[in-house]
């Protein structure tokens, strides 16, 4: 990996073109002149540019430029922020806009980790303040060896796609998927990353000495110690009170109680500070919380350090829906929706990665009034996109394979109330949908949030089991676990202090799997395994196999064929959706077992060969003078002569067979030209063949002339031999 500096965005505060392979990524970092008004957070803003030429792709649809960041380039950005936010110094309010733009991908070397080393770079050769630099890589476990940033053809077969990022210090974030890998396998491929890591910041060090610019004196926005001192001595009291009450709601009106006297009575007093009295406010509370939870074990919701919140737990909440699950942990509550669908409902994917499609989607919803408040719902935001990539990430390891279970999934999990682990509760209730809806999942998967309280002058520290809001907003850590019994599927960990050691990472691994553990259990109570049975109203998929050469029979020119089999074998107005792979593979598509059969009749009809000596059913489609034509199979003809349309002698066709007639017929030659030859008389019983050749008409005998002699069963006419009937 190269780092190079002077010839591309030479205005930008610090830009780095960075070099990996035929990768090549530009990171440029600026700074606005005066801070933001008003705000008492860092205006951080991270934009990660996909250029589809980078790839060698021209951009789909009707305008042919790259539009609104795909999901891929939202996630690659978060990966990005997470790790550099918390190396800017405090009160630091300019804006500052990070961009990395894609000009060309190597798929060998990841434009992703590009990105992210270059940020940190471009940031250390800045004049802008940051307390890096910072490395980032890719961990993977291929063939049960760890393997630092994977070539793709390592990726395809790797058990773990772990990005790492950290200083040379501790880790700093942490974002993963795994098919199933053990706690301990992960804290082994984490620390082997961050080994990785540091010669990456010795690399970043270097190039900074060589050509970075001097820190620019930037205002800090800090409290005066008067300031500070005040707003202690007056609500620590009120405050450590105020914090300690179960209920959400109720623990924030009486802290906002709080803040709005103590506000009040400091405003004479400070009035140059006034924006400055809630952040001090805000200080004070994460004190108090923090200080109850490392010195006397007390959470504000008055739960043990390791204990999870009550949880309920229900299936087949919504009739109509193919498989619904309604998880809720607390105060916070996911309703997971799943749907299946055709393969043909797979999303295409127009970006510049590899993946071109994929089955399995998983959405998060987050609507204000999870969290009791009103406000504008325009689609989902980065964290709505990055929560539920998380939940697909999670579930995706235990998702039967396309030849298993041939069929798109959508699952959409709405949360209904949040408060805390919000993304976690969605992989339960994701879990729990895909049972209800009957999908055989390898196993089930539980998630669960784990923080931690941190108190860097004494070293202790403490790690909370199922994390609420306040909880993650005051303290320093969010880890995100998910995983079956036997192992991690997915992590997400977001530090706010400089970084973790390896004993908080094994304690926080150990201490997720324990919860987990639970959470599984509570699902066995309930729904030990996957439903046996789709839901009545999922359609069921059928497969076939045939020719590959046979696929233009079965859709026809323009695609009249196969709109003909759908329209065909509609039953009660509900169609069938057909799909057609390459290899010839077919998925029928029914919510209508009839409907599908008998599509899967004509196709089977289509795509068939005639083989000698079988027997069909066909209609008459043209008479001539030497027999009849007959359609045995869609599109293909034999005939039947005049002389085996009958086992005596017919004199003429239309005396035997008329145009529409169905007739049984039998296949009796296929010469050399591929004509059929075919034969009614060969499908008629021994018996009526030998009454016709003798031109006798057999005379049916009934239950009365049963053991008469020849005249006993005959009756005569009324009036004699010559009386009139």
């Amino acid at each position: 990996m190269t780092l190079e500096t002077g010839r591309m965005a030479r205005q930008a505060n610090g830009a780095v073109l960075v070099h990996y392979g035929d990768t090549r990524v530009l990171v440029t970092a600026v700074a606005s002149k005066t801070p933001r008004e008003g705000v008492d957070f860092f205006p951080l803003t991270v934009d990660y540019e996909e250029r589809l030429y980078a790839v060698g792709k021209i951009p789909g649809g009707f305008i042919k430029r790259e539009g609104r960041p795909s999901e891929h380039a939202i996630l690659a950005a978060r990966l990005t922020d997470r790790p550099i936010r918390p190396l800017f110094p405090e009160g630091f309010r300019n804006d500052v806009h990070v961009v990395a733009t894609i000009l060309s991908v190597d798929h060998d070397h990841s434009p992703e980790v590009c990105g992210m080393v270059g940020a940190s770079a471009a940031l250390a050769i800045s004049d802008i303040p940051f307390e890096g630099p910072m490395g980032a890589v890719v961990v993977g476990l291929v063939d049960g060896e760890l393997v630092i940033n994977p070539t793709s053809e390592q990726a395809q077969r790797s058990d773990l796609a772990l990005t790492v990022a950290g200083t040379e210090e501790a880790i700093l974030m942490i974002e993963a998927g795994a098919n199933i890998v053990p706690e301990a396998r992960i804290l082994d491929a984490i620390l082997f990353g961050h080994e990785a890591i540091k010669g990456i910041i010795a690399g970043i060090r270097e190039h900074q000495a060589a050509c970075g610019k001097p820190k620019a004196e930037y205002p800090l926005f800090l409290p005066s110690p008067e300031l500070v001192e005040a707003v202690t001595a007056l609500a620590t009291g009120p405050l450590a009170e105020a914090v300690r009450h179960p209920d959400k709601q109720t623990r924030e009106a009486r802290i906002e109680a709080v803040n709005q006297e103590i506000a009040a009575q400091l405003l004479e007093r400070f009035p140059d500070e006034a924006r400055m009295i809630p952040v001090v406010l805000k200080k004070v509370l994460k004190q108090v919380v923090r200080s109850a939870i490392i010195h006397e074990s007390i959470r504000p919701d008055g739960r043990g350090l390791r204990e999870i919140r009550p949880i309920s737990i229900e299936v087949g909440v919504l009739p109509r829906v193919h498989g619904t699950g309604l998880f809720t942990r607390g105060q916070t509550q996911a309703l997971t929706a799943m749907t299946l669908g055709p393969l043909s409902d797979q999303q295409m994917l127009d970006g510049i990665g590899e993946e071109e499609s994929k089955r399995y989607m998983h959405h998060y919803n987050f609507p204000p009034y999870a969290t009791g408040e009103a406000g504008p719902m325009r689609g989902p935001n980065r964290r709505a996109i990055g929560h539920g990539a998380l939940a697909e990430r999670a579930l995706l390891p235990v998702i039967p394979p396309e030849e298993e279970f041939p069929y798109a999934l959508r699952l959409v999990s709405d949360i209904l109330e949040s408060n805390g682990s919000s993304s976690m509760a969605s992989v339960c209730g994701s879990t729990l949908a895909l049972m209800d809806g009957g999908v055989p999942i390898k196993a089930p998967v539980a998630g669960i949030a784990m923080g931690l309280v941190q108190d860097e002058a004494s070293g202790r520290y403490a790690i909370l089991t199922d994390i609420q809001g306040l909880e993650d907003a005051l303290g320093d850590m969010d880890f995100k676990v998910a995983g079956t019994r036997t192992g991690v599927t997915a992590i997400q960990m977001d530090i706010k202090i400089k970084g973790l050691n390896r004993a908080i990472l094994e304690e926080a691994l150990e201490q997720a799997r324990e919860a987990r553990l639970y959470i599984l259990d509570r699902f066995q109570e309930v729904l030990p395994a996957p439903r046996p049975q789709l839901s009545a109203h999922a359609p069921r998929i059928i497969t076939l196999h045939i020719d590959p050469e046979k696929i233009r029979d079965v859709i026809g020119p323009g695609g009249k064929t196969i709109n003909r089999i759908i329209e065909a074998s509609k039953v009660d107005d509900k169609k069938v959706e057909i799909d057609i792979e390459d290899d010839g593979t077919i998925y029928i598509a029914a919510v209508n077992q009839e409907a599908g059969e008998k599509a899967v009749r004509m196709i089977n009809d289509l795509t068939r060969n005639v083989e000698v000596g079988e027997v069909y059913e066909g209609r008459v489609t043209r008479i001539m003078s030497f027999g009849a034509f007959v359609e045995i199979l869609p599109g293909k003809e034999g005939l039947v002569h005049i002389s085996q349309l009958a086992p005596q002698r017919v004199a003429r066709v239309e005396d035997a067979v008329q145009v529409g007639d169905v007739l049984k017929v039998k296949v009796t030659e296929i010469d050399h030209m591929g004509r059929i030859n075919l034969s009614h008389k060969d499908t008629m019983p021994e018996a009526a063949r030998a009454v016709a050749a003798g031109h006798e008409r057999p005379r049916p005998v009934g239950n009365r002339d049963r053991g008469r002699g020849p005249q006993e069963g005959r009756r005569e006419r009324p009036g004699g031999p010559h009386g009139r009937h």
